[in-house]
Parts: C-alpha cells; sequence; structure tokens
C-alpha cells in the first residue's frame, strides 16, 4: 500500500497551496503529481484528506475532500519553559522529541547562569513542524521567543506551576540541616506525583549551571512547587524532555 504523506498546510482553510517548503518537498523531493492524494495538517488540531490539482515549477495546489477533526491526546495546557544550552544540538534534539512525545507550549528563559541569550526560534519552528509531520500529530506547539526568568514567573498562569532543580529544599529555605540527611532528591516531591491531570501545567528547567538558589526562591514566592525529576544527575536537555514525558502520561487520555 502507497504511503500517505503529511504536509502542514497552517492556512489550509483559506488558502488551498502548499507553502513554499512544502510544496518543494511535495513536488521536487517525493515527486508528487496531480490526482495523488495526501494529508494535511494545520498545526490546530485537524487534520484533511486532500488530493493534488495543480503540481507545476514551485507551487502546489490541492482540494480538500474531507476535513477531520483530531481531539488531542493529552488534556490540558503542557508548557516546557527552559534555559537553552550552548549547543543548540542538543534543544534542537528536545524540540524534536518533545514534539513527538506530545506537548503545546515551549518558551525559553534567560536565567542567571545561561550559556546561551539568543535563540533563532525560525529553526526551532522548523524542526517542530517536522516532527509533528513525522508523529502524525494535528497540534504544533506554540513556540516563544527568549524571555527574562523574572519577568517570566511573575505572569499570571492558571495551571499548576513547577520549578525543577538541584538544590535542597532546606538551603532553598535557608535552613541548617546535616550533609548526610540530605536525600539524594533533595528533599523535593517527585513531578509525576504532584501533577493533576485535571490542570494545566507548567515546568521550568534550568541552565547547565542550574537556576540561582535566588531564582528558585523567586519562582516560590510566585507560586511554583519546587518537584524532582528523580535521583539522577540529568543534563538540561534530558531533565526537560523527562518534564515534558511526566506531564504527558499524567495527562494522557486512554
Amino acid at each position: 500500500m502507497k504511503e500517505i504523506r503529511f504536509f502542514y498546510a497552517p492556512d489550509v482553510a483559506a488558502d488551498a497551496e502548499l507553502p513554499a517548503d512544502e510544496a518543494a518537498h511535495c513536488l521536487r523531493v517525493l515527486r508528487l503529481q496531480a490526482g495523488d492524494e495526501i494529508r494535511l495538517t494545520d498545526g490546530k488540531g485537524m487534520f484533511y484528506k486532500a488530493e493534488i490539482t495543480t503540481a507545476t515549477g514551485k507551487r502546489c495546489l490541492f482540494k480538500v475532500l474531507e476535513a477531520v477533526p483530531h481531539p488531542k491526546e493529552w488534556s490540558g495546557h503542557l508548557h516546557l519553559a527552559l534555559a537553552p544550552t550552548k549547543n543548540m544540538d542538543r534543544i534542537e534534539w528536545l524540540a524534536e522529541k518533545a514534539t513527538e512525545i506530545g506537548f503545546d507550549e515551549l518558551t525559553f528563559l534567560d536565567c542567571r547562569y545561561s550559556e546561551r541569550k539568543v535563540v533563532k526560534t525560525e529553526r526551532i519552528d522548523k524542526i517542530l513542524v517536522s516532527a509533528m509531520k513525522q508523529s502524525h500529530k494535528a497540534r504544533k506547539p506554540l513556540l516563544n521567543e527568549m524571555e527574562d526568568f523574572k519577568r517570566f514567573v511573575a505572569r499570571p498562569f492558571a495551571g499548576q506551576k513547577f520549578i525543577a532543580h538541584c538544590y535542597d529544599e532546606a538551603d532553598v529555605a535557608g535552613v541548617v540541616k546535616a550533609s548526610e540527611d540530605k536525600a539524594m532528591d533533595g528533599g523535593k516531591p517527585f513531578l509525576l506525583d504532584e501533577l493533576d491531570a485535571g490542570q494545566d501545567a507548567l515546568v521550568l528547567v534550568g541552565p547547565e549551571g542550574d537556576f540561582s538558589i535566588e531564582e528558585v526562591r523567586l519562582a516560590q514566592a510566585h507560586g511554583f512547587r519546587s518537584v524532582s525529576l528523580g535521583r539522577s544527575r540529568l543534563r538540561t536537555e534530558t531533565a526537560a524532555l523527562v518534564a515534558v514525558h511526566l506531564m504527558h502520561i499524567r495527562h494522557a487520555r486512554m
């Protein structure tokens, strides 16, 4: 059976033509022609069965045969906010894998110990589109520009708010505690145990040098709860992916 190809057409309801990059892939790489059937996603929750009507030069026009609403595979709005790593390959990998798993929004944070202050979101957005199509999803995560940590945590957010960090809770609270009494997870609850599937969720993940302890305290003052992502020490992009996976597990519609 011939494989059905997925293409991203964000304005499919108003414009029956593939965007330039999608058209190039369709016509030049896959060599599809008029009469071939394709599947479209608008990245907003809809799939479309379509047929190519015109395939000339750099243009690919189509007609929609059927519109199919696609219920989201998870409940709530899942938002990941993290400080990007110095190596952008790791962040691109994270964006791809998190989209394959399933989440709703990605924000980059400028923190005290951030090693990267600028992110080219155009490249990340293309990776989100590619991962959405590859994993046959109907929703593209919302991608935000980098934002100052202090401004971000002060924003209103109706759901649950968490900050994942490596400090012991006693240290954050300024309480003297014998080192031998400190747990591997810093006395913090495991994220999966704290998530409520009935609520939106936002998780903060820090830079390679972690959040500063002042940033953790500031986040807590704005209603964020400290959580552990497990007993292993994780790289930033691994911690972020674990956070997305745990949110998805708790909110998955079975």
